[in-house]
């Protein structure tokens, strides 16, 4: 047998599946999308990974029909047909190599992935496995139900039609099910696996009801490719149907269940042994080291303020719903981001963002201090001017700026008098007019 699977291996079109499928995904990883959407971790890694099967799944189902019309193309199938060979003998082992092959350039896919993360993303979840797992085996599908149909139609422009169809089957399926979403998660392994969270998962129900539908259609695939009359053809389509029906009852009937859902653990702190402390989330757990000194020059520096912060948290909030971290007035919090590279790039971002969330406001409050405002105190502590990179609009720069200014020509015990006043009225949710409220209109 295992001669039999290294022919196949030589004369099909396994090699070449695995190499278009894993320089496709690497290429697509890298260049196609945003090149630090997977760069917090191994789950943002996997579910990239699964958004891009929207190119690799057509490509497979593709890969699968080129190879099914091999023996027409080659005008040997009424002779094959004519042995007393069973189809089967002739087909499984084609199937086995191809499947082979696809995950094969999948995993492949997923290591080019790991290796910029695999120095700075510790938190490996199980689940990372089911998602990729789920992934190889859509791919599995799709190049099994690519052969079968390339059997039924074994013409030169099934294999690019397919592809096409494919594609265009995946972009679809959202439209064609709302406004059930959790309808389109069980048929599309693609659907709401953009631009996942730092804290993001995929519950195990939803990789389990989609594990029942791909695997029900491998198992239709497998049979049509096999079958060899009509009869058993219409049978085949069984497993399908009740592979579709199990899948939707598994799946919870909840929509955005994906892109709502949070890891828990993920979000857990770690923190240094050392004072003073600086935590982060588990799933930066790698970065903590590369934040560690940057948060520290951010505490020293809000040491001149009364009541100043001595811990730095990562700040951990979530959305839809909205879920904040513990308030806490000696606690600042911050983001943490991962560049392209994986590791923390911008480490005097880090200290600017340790300061600047000492002025920020608890959650929920509607009465915070003018943005300008806070960045201006924030570069007044940090003793350097604000830049560019620090704001999002260069209106915000210019009134730092100018605010700055006026805070270094102030003297400054009376600056510092006006920082902290600025800090204590956003912890308070009080209205505050700013550092300078004579200059408001």
């Amino acid at each position: 047998m295992s001669r039999v699977l290294l022919i196949e291996l030589r004369r099909s079109a396994a090699l070449g599946t695995a190499l278009i499928l894993a320089v496709a995904g690497v290429v697509l990883l890298y260049f196609a999308g945003d090149a630090e959407a997977f760069k917090t971790g191994w789950m943002q890694l996997a579910m990239n990974q699964r958004l891009f099967l929207a190119v690799l799944w057509p490509l497979a189902l593709a890969a699968g029909a080129w190879q099914a019309s091999r023996e027409h193309r080659s005008k040997v199938a009424e002779l094959f047909d004519s042995t007393p060979r069973p189809t089967a003998h002739r087909t499984v082992p084609t199937l086995g190599v191809m499947a082979v092959a696809v995950i094969c350039g999948y995993l492949v896919m997923g290591i080019a992935g790991g290796l910029s993360i695999i120095s700075t993303a510790e938190y490996l979840p199980v689940g990372v496995f089911v998602v990729t797992a789920v992934g190889a085996l859509a791919l599995v599908a799709a190049v099994w139900l690519g052969q079968a149909i390339g059997r039924l139609l074994p013409w030169l422009l099934t294999a690019p039609a397919l592809g096409i169809a494919g594609l265009a089957l995946l972009l679809l399926i959202p439209a064609a099910t709302r406004p059930h979403g959790w309808l389109a998660l069980v048929f599309s392994p693609i659907y709401e696996m953009n631009m996942p969270s730092a804290y993001a998962t995929v519950p195990g129900k939803v990789s389990a009801a989609q594990a029942v539908w791909l695997a029900a259609l491998a198992g239709t695939a497998v049979l049509l490719s096999v079958a060899g009359s009509r009869r058993l053809r219409v049978a085949a389509l069984l497993p399908v149907a009740l592979g579709a029906a199990l899948a939707i009852a598994v799946m919870p009937h909840q929509n955005r269940i994906v892109t709502d859902a949070v890891d828990p653990v993920a979000k857990a702190l770690v923190c240094t042994d050392d004072e003073p402390r600086v935590c982060v989330g588990r799933v930066h757990s790698g970065l903590l080291s590369a934040v560690t000194a940057p948060a520290r020059e951010g505490l020293a520096a809000l040491a001149k303020l009364p009541g100043a912060p001595t811990l730095v948290h990562e700040d951990t909030t979530t959305y839809f719903p909205d879920v904040y971290p513990q308030w806490r007035t000696d606690v600042t919090l911050v983001r943490v981001n991962a560049g392209a590279s994986g590791h923390v790039v911008d480490k005097g971002g880090v200290r600017g963002a340790v300061v600047t969330g000492a002025f920020a406001s608890p959650p929920g409050c509607e009465e915070s201090a003018p943005a300008p405002d806070r960045f201006a105190a924030a570069y007044w502590l940090i003793g350097r001017e604000p830049l560019m990179g620090d704001f999002y609009e260069p209106e915000e720069v210019a009134e730092a700026m100018r605010l700055w200014n006026d805070l270094r020509r102030l003297p400054e015990g009376e600056a510092q008098a006006r920082v902290a006043a600025l800090r204590q009225a956003a912890l308070a949710c009080a209205a505050s007019d700013g550092l300078f409220p004579q200059d408001k209109p």
